[in-house]
């Protein structure tokens, strides 16, 4: 059983994972609990696992009716997740995060059933130390993660990503004609996640004009939210060098025509970066639990892995850094090599082997 979800840095490890292990182990039954209404209740059955919803929500930061609501929908999804539980029989469950995560794991442990918490993050969250009190076992994505969890019980088997990204060899010239740009000019791509992120947006909204006079073509993701607004804006410009998008599917050969790539530091984002290894500029999320993507970027830029630029910055600088970064070829080379050293291809085969070791 594999539970968690509420964004796409949630759901595509579990999918990854349980990927890996009907690899493995084709006999299985595998079940996905998620929470009702959120993104894994679709993305789960389109890639061909069953899952059953918990009506759990998180808190709000702000004091809401919602709040109100909280306690009781907390001891529903506890007693549904118990049933589930006793229906299903698993064997082990994984919790990736999220809020189904807390009440699946919490039922599984009174169960007497093993459990394994997968944390994405450089910063724990508080559902995931509290539910690896009781874990057998907790696997990381990053170094250091004994300030959180148990030294003895932690695995350090890193993110599981796509698997079309780990081999972007000979795909540049497929991914220029797919996308339009030009094979001479250097290509920038900006990711602000499916949704969106408004900082990174406006930045480009304000720069584009000055990258493409400078010669640079740019590949932009503006997210769910911003799309009609962004094309409008770009539409007036009559600029011909921006391609923007929605949402990017073709993430291979997205990367595979990336020279410099800005993005959020989301964890699914900086694991696969990771292994692309091309030079990465990162304008962490301000807007999340305890400022985690700050956190799991300095984990890079400590490495002289990535270059960081902060948020409340980027709008009005990001052309400048960008430019900087494109005409140093030696910092580009050392940064995508630096960042490629702390890729971990392998995350999804490590996590199922720690699974079977729990059930045996």
């Amino acid at each position: 059983m594999i539970s968690g979800g509420g964004t796409g840095g949630h759901i595509y490890p579990a999918i990854a994972i349980a990927n890996s292990w009907k690899e493995k182990y084709p006999a299985s039954e595998i079940l996905f609990v998620g929470a009702l209404g959120k993104m894994e209740m679709q993305k789960v059955p389109e890639a061909g696992y069953k899952i059953k919803g918990l009506p759990v929500a998180g808190l709000q930061r702000s004091l809401t009716l919602e709040n109100l609501k909280f306690p009781f929908k907390l001891m529903k999804s506890l007693t549904q997740a118990s049933q589930i539980i006793r229906e299903f029989r698993p064997d082990a469950v994984v919790g990736v995060g999220g809020y189904a995560s807390g009440p699946v794991l919490y039922a599984a442990q009174r169960s007497g059933i093993p459990t394994l918490v997968q944390e994405q993050n450089s910063y724990a969250g508080l559902t995931n130390k509290i539910l690896a009190k009781k874990a057998k076992k907790i696997c990381v994505a990053y170094p250091g993660m004994d300030q959180f969890f148990p030294a003895e019980r932690i695995a350090y088997t890193g993110n599981p990503v796509r698997k079309d990204i780990l081999d972007l060899i000979g795909k540049r010239e497929k991914a220029m004609l797919h996308f339009g740009l030009a094979p001479e000019k250097k290509t920038l791509l900006v990711l602000g996640g499916s949704l969106g992120a408004r900082t990174l947006n406006l930045a480009v909204l304000r720069d584009m004009q000055k990258l493409e006079v400078e010669g640079y073509q740019v590949l932009w993701q503006c997210g769910k939210y911003y799309y009609e607004e962004m094309k409008s804006k770009l539409e007036d410009s009559g600029l011909a060098s921006i391609r923007l998008y929605e949402f990017i599917r073709e993430m291979d050969l997205a990367y595979a025509a990336a020279d410099v790539i800005v993005s959020r530091a989301g964890a699914l984002s900086v694991s696969e970066l990771s292994l692309v290894g091309k030079p990465v500029i990162f304008i962490p999320s301000p807007n999340v639990a305890e400022d985690h993507q700050t956190k799991n970027a300095l984990a890079y830029v400590t490495h002289e892995a990535a270059l960081l630029l902060k948020d409340s910055e980027a709008v009005g600088s990001l052309q400048q850094k960008v430019e900087s970064l494109l005409r140093d070829s030696d910092l580009c080379a050392k940064l995508g090599r630096n960042i490629k050293n702390l890729a971990k291809p392998n995350a999804a085969n490590a996590i199922v082997t720690e699974i079977h070791q729990l059930i045996k």
